[in-house]
């Protein structure tokens, strides 16, 4: 069994001496340890000598190497995911080009992929939809619902992947990939943490087996941390005189998930799977305005409870040699998702105080359908086809609660009136790819698919002026991406493709105050779907020691749905309502390499630059990510893998603010730069295979105030300094 304990402090004079006293310590135990375990075991060549080159599955479907992928990929491989020891899957995303992230805590961090978030997004567990029509676009769902210690690499498409995937897939595709059992026998991992700047204790326990043609896997983990604490600091028109709390920031979470299969080396194998999530205490996050805007409201955003299971089962047919397929896998699941989401705002008026208050509540239910057939219907031509179905059943309750006092008698009003009605989503999708080897130098893949989509509103208590409504739109979409090998490693890749977007149940159906108390939201049950088109043009470079890639891409989205103000007031809040607008326009630029240098030292570095605009209308602001990012990361492995260190760097580039209201920020949300420090120790490695690690990490080196730049117009500063250690046992 693998246990890890993280241990995060303060990263004050005592903690550092006490790391160096660690560290010191543990190195000669560490050889002592190795030289009595046995012969000491080299390290795997290829991750020391030569690059490896990662298999990726969700661009096309079937595995492939990332460097003949005809597509922008991305992906967060095992050993980062081992050695960093992230909260969630979202910490290792800061450095990745193109890719941001939206959120603050252990739990609340989500993807952001070339401008794109929330339900442009989609989230997907072993190719298996995540993502609800109920949830906003900015906010989507939680990759923390997949627990990221039994998880095996994440795979990130940055760009449309609506042929393969239906809607949402139109920024992006983030596939979370868990371990499967490999190896004869029983293996287990295991994690405990405790300690840090938001005082996080957590543990968990995995077990991995393999007996003849039956597999198995199980786990789970639980997690408390406190509201962590930002530094003193000036960011923008913010300062901090101390190190102050960002409130909301901490959670009390589980997770747990079982897997059993019957696998034999054959054509035919079965699954089936049980996962679960449930988080108490975790909240938007934020930094009390009383400290650098006294005349801004008071915005607390919290979600007392949220609850997730999902259950999946599949059955995989390989080498069939029929005519229609040589392939067919076919997935279903049933998942639910309830959740509590309380919504507070005061603000100080003169000598009076206006409280506003919603509790919500959500249930969600899902059942989802999937069913595709590979053929290699002649030499060089791969097929693969099918069909996929979703449908989200959302209902809840609402209570709202008003209070003014401080201008005569102090005036109470309450509603229970529901923000959205009981209602259902579906689709229906069918799709079809082929790839295609025109030559030894050049290859295609291109498809399509035909999606239908219906939403539909139910009589409703406390609705009974709203009738129902059932509206549903057809879309078409393709996609054509292209590789030509140049020779000497060089190759270069090209897509064009068109993607789409529903609307979901909140842009059609909610009437209410905005989650982040901005104002009033107008239902428009009109909205039609988003749909756009996309174009990447790039360069690759790939041999044994390096890789490199450059692309620029330009995604136009048509009737792309944006909160517009409506130049009226609702109970007395500006009123905003989702409207389609002609077109929106992201564009940008994404270098990244890799390089190994020899002695066991490597780097790594990206450059992204991104840009959006509403071509109509430039004065309604769309840019909700960064303007520039560059990432560098220097590591050094030991030839036995004994130990490893990396030094990391990101600075982002300033960027308009595109907060509607005025903001204590300024104009521009400035830039900033922070840099990490990470290492580890293997103290103990027998010929066994039982390994224990030390490790740990120094993040925010420079103990900056800084936020994201989703998470910045509505304060949500990142931790202070803060040091990770780690200890890792595995059999």
């Amino acid at each position: 069994m693998t246990t890890v304990t993280s241990t995060r402090l303060r990263a004050g004079p005592r903690a550092l001496a006490a790391f160096c006293t660690v560290a010191l310590l543990a190195l000669p135990a560490s050889l002592a340890a190795q030289t009595q375990g046995g012969a000491r075991k080299p390290a795997e060549p290829d991750s020391l000598v030569y690059r490896v080159d990662p298999l990726i599955v969700t661009a096309t479907r079937s595995a492939r190497e990332v460097s003949t992928i005809p597509q922008p990929v991305s992906v967060v491989q095992r050993r980062d995911l081992v050695q960093q020891v992230p909260n969630t899957v979202t910490d290792l995303f800061r450095t990745l080009p193109g890719v941001d992230v939206i959120g603050v805590g252990v739990n609340q961090g989500r993807p952001q992929i070339r401008g794109q978030r929330g339900t442009r997004i989609l989230l997907l567990e072993d190719g298996l939809r995540v993502n609800s029509f109920r949830r906003q676009q900015d906010f989507g769902e939680l990759p923390a619902l997949v627990d990221v210690t039994g998880v095996d690499r994440v795979e990130v498409v940055r760009g449309p992947a609506s042929v393969l995937y239906g809607s949402d897939a139109i920024g992006g595709v983030v596939n979370i990939i868990n371990r499967t059992p490999r190896a004869d026998g029983l293996h287990g991992t295991g994690q405990m943490r405790y300690g840090g700047v938001e005082s996080q204790r957590t543990g968990s326990a995995r077990i991995y087996g393999r007996f003849g043609n039956v597999t198995v896997r199980a786990g789970g983990t639980l997690r408390r941390a406190d509201p962590y604490e930002a530094p003193s600091g000036s960011f923008g028109g913010i300062t901090l005189d101390e190190d102050t709390e960002v409130f909301d920031t901490g959670v009390e979470d589980r997770s747990w998930d079982a897997r059993l299969g019957w696998e034999p080396e054959g054509r035919h194998s079965a699954w089936a799977k049980a996962s679960g999530y449930s988080a108490d205490d975790a909240g938007f996050g934020g930094v009390d305005p009383a400290l650098y805007d006294p005349t801004a409201p008071k915005i607390v955003i919290t979600y007392p409870t949220q609850s997730w299971a999902k259950f999946s089962a599949g059955y995989l047919g390989q080498d069939l040699g029929t005519r229609l397929a040589d392939r067919v896998e076919v997935t279903a699941y049933r998942q639910r998702n309830e959740r509590e989401l309380t919504f507070s705002m005061s603000l100080r008026m003169g000598p009076g105080l206006l409280e506003q208050k919603n509790e919500n509540y959500t249930d969600i239910s899902t059942a989802g359908f999937r069913a595709e057939a590979r053929k290699l219907a002649a030499p060089g031509v791969l097929l693969t086809y099918g069909v996929d179905w979703v449908k989200d059943q959302a209902e809840g309750t609402d209570n709202n609660f008003t209070s003014v006092t401080g201008f005569g008698p102090p005036r109470v009003t309450t509603s229970d009136r529901p923000q959205l009605p009981v209602a259902d989503f579906s689709t229906l999708g069918v799709f079809l790819q082929g790839e295609l080897e025109a030559s030894d130098l050049l290859s295609f893949v291109a498809g399509g698919r035909y999606q239908r989509a219906v939403a539909e509103t139910f009589a409703t208590a406390g609705l009974e002026d709203q009738a129902p409504v059932r509206d549903s739109d057809g879309t078409f979409v393709g996609a054509v991406n292209g590789i030509f090998e140049l020779g000497r490693g060089f190759s270069v890749v090209g897509t064009v493709g068109r993607a789409f977007r529903s609307p979901n149940l909140i842009e059609r159906f909610f009437d209410g105050t905005t989650p982040e108390g901005s104002g009033y939201q107008v239902r428009n049950p009109d909205l039609k779907p988003e749909t756009s088109l996309n174009m990447d043009v790039g360069v690759r470079y790939v041999t044994s020691r390096a890789s490199v890639e450059a692309f620029t891409f330009r995604n136009t989205i048509k009737d792309g749905i944006r909160i517009e103000p409506l130049g009226t007031k609702v109970n007395d809040m500006a009123a905003y309502q989702n409207t389609n607008v002609e077109e929106l326009l992201f564009r940008g630029v994404e270098l990244s390499g890799e390089f190994l240098l020899g002695a066991g030292l490597a780097t790594s570095a990206s450059y992204t630059w991104q840009d959006a605009e509403n071509t109509n209308d430039e004065e309604i602001p769309v840019g909700e990510t960064f303007s520039s990012k560059v990432t560098g990361t220097l590591r050094y492995t030991h030839p036995s893998d004994r130990f490893w260190t990396a030094f990391e760097v990101r600075h982002n580039g300033k960027q308009k603010n595109v907060v509607l209201e005025d903001n204590p920020l300024g104009d521009l949300i400035p830039s900033f730069t922070v840099m990490n420090l990470r290492g580890g120790v293997t103290m103990i490695r027998t010929e066994g295979g039982h390994t224990h690690r030390l490790g740990v990490a120094l993040t925010n080196l420079t103990n900056r105030l800084y936020a994201e730049f989703s998470n910045a117009s509505f304060f949500r500063p990142e931790p202070k300094r803060n040091l990770t250690l780690s200890w890792e046992v595995s059999f």
